[in-house]
């Protein structure tokens, strides 16, 4: 929560795509799962914040599976592994990971309908 502060600061821009099935996946018990999808609610309405979400019925054929990452402006993209954390800095592997964000993000939606699909996933846990 202490990091999250930084989504009030400043004049930071946050893009976001989350995927559906992970809202659904329940980790930490229902209250903390509730807890935190409500949380994704509530920020996804800061005007520095776009959310998507890609819904499990989306088409992925032509976008590889892909791991966690974060992209930092266009110098550092972060990539979460199981075994590895590793920081790219090549401008040109830099660029794949914003390109595939770019295709993903074709694929999410936004806005009220985004905001449907969470609540869907709070509605789902009982």
């Amino acid at each position: 929560m202490e990091r999250s502060r930084i989504l009030h600061q400043g004049s930071h821009r946050f893009a976001f795509l989350i995927e559906e099935s992970a809202l659904r996946k329940r980790i930490g018990g229902i209250e903390v799962m509730a807890g935190q999808l409500a949380h994704l609610i509530t920020v996804a309405t800061l005007p520095s914040m776009s959310l998507g979400v890609i819904p499990d019925h989306a088409d992925r054929s032509a976008i590889p599976p892909v791991e966690d990452f974060w992209i930092f402006d266009d110098a550092q993209v972060n990539v979460e592994l199981v075994s590895a954390y590793l920081n790219v800095t090549q401008p040109h592997e830099v660029s794949l990971y914003a390109r595939t964000f770019g295709l993903l993000q074709g694929l999410a939606v936004y806005g009220a309908t985004a905001r449907g699909v969470i609540t869907s996933a709070i509605n789902a846990l009982g």
